[in-house]
């Protein structure tokens, strides 16, 4: 197909924001419940990854560059439970603060299955902090951050909606972009402030919400095209890649033809878990583009990079050899006259 695994290795990149600890509860049925019309389940063991901006920087790290992520954790057993499994994956975590009296945002995801099943997600409880870290805390590690910037070839946001990533980082990050870094930003819920970088990476129901149209409007590619040179133009980046689930991915900007460029999902639609799989793509796609790869040959290993992490039950990392194997079944750029109107 043309595309190639590049070497990450060299690369430095700092990941920028709100970090999640993802615990997953694995059980088996038991029976049900003669207490109420449930399922009981038997607990098996418990599991944590880092998620959000955490998940982020593994993915980087898992395909070879040196990662470190600045951001704040609670002092709480979330906070340092993420802190080494990020240290066991070779993620810097000196600029990880940990704050007294925060909580640590947590997903605990319930997962079940009978011996020799893949697991299912059967319940989520999420927990919160409620506000976001303090403001004295954040402005200092935005100046860890900020003294890191001759050491950092790439700065990689990652907004999960809980305070970190504001307009103070949005500064920041185009400090790193004048200085002649790549800054590319996996938003959630606002660009206000946060214009002015490399490139942006929404999936359609985030494109969606930027653009004030209901997510069933961007199925047609003329409508996803106009909505997305539309959300492009107010964040004032060079490029837009829009990951759009079983549908696969888009991407708009400078030296795009009419239409844009596309391609299909990896795989044969039978995904196990679609958990993380926008940060394995913001990752593998801002990797690429600071390795000097082309952007639409960056989608493409993005998107051949978010078809091996959905084939895993929770949030994953590719590394290298499994991209290279991806890569060879990968589907081609759509030509833009060809493009579906899924």
């Amino acid at each position: 197909m043309g595309c190639a695994v590049p070497d990450f290795t060299g690369l430095r990149v700092a990941v920028a924001g709100d970090v999640i600890c993802d615990r997953y509860m694995v059980c088996e049925p038991k029976s049900l419940s003669r207490e109420a019309p449930v399922m009981v389940l038997r607990h098996i063991e418990e599991r944590v990854r880092p998620g959000g901006a955490g998940n982020v920087a593994r993915n980087l790290a898992a395909l070879g560059a040196t990662t470190t992520l600045f951001g704040v954790v609670g002092r709480d057993s979330a906070g340092r439970d993420l802190r080494l499994e990020l240290e066991s994956e070779q993620v810097g975590v000196e600029n990880l603060v940990s704050i007294p009296g925060w909580t640590t945002p947590q997903k605990t995801r319930v997962v079940a299955a009978e011996p020799r099943r893949n697991v299912q997600q059967v319940l989520r409880i999420d927990t919160e902090p409620g506000v976001p870290a303090d403001k004295e805390v954040r402005a200092d590690v935005r100046a860890q951050l900020r003294a890191a910037l001759s050491n950092v070839d790439l700065l990689l946001l990652s907004d999960y909606d809980y305070g970190f990533v504001d307009r103070d980082l949005g500064k920041l990050a185009r400090e790193f972009k004048t200085a002649g870094r790549l800054v590319v930003f996996d938003p959630r819920q606002c660009l206000v402030g946060l214009e002015g970088l490399t490139a942006v990476t929404p999936n359609v129901e985030e494109l969606a919400a930027f653009a004030g149209v209901p997510a069933s409007h961007l199925t047609q590619a003329a409508n996803l095209e106009a909505a997305a040179l539309s959300v492009l133009e107010r964040a004032g980046a060079r490029w837009i890649l829009v990951t759009r689930g079983n549908n696969g991915m888009a991407l708009f900007g400078e030296g795009a033809p009419r239409g844009g460029w596309t391609v299909e999902a990896l795989g044969s639609g039978n995904v196990t878990d679609v958990t993380g799989a926008g940060d394995t793509a913001a990752a593998v796609f801002a990797l690429a583009l600071a390795r000097g790869v082309d952007p639409q040959q960056a989608m493409v290993l993005a998107n051949a990079a978010a078809g091996v992490v959905v084939m895993e039950s929770g949030a994953a990392v590719c590394s290298p050899e499994a991209l290279r194997a991806a890569l060879e079944c990968a589907p081609n750029l759509v030509p833009s006259s060809k493009s579906p109107q899924s």
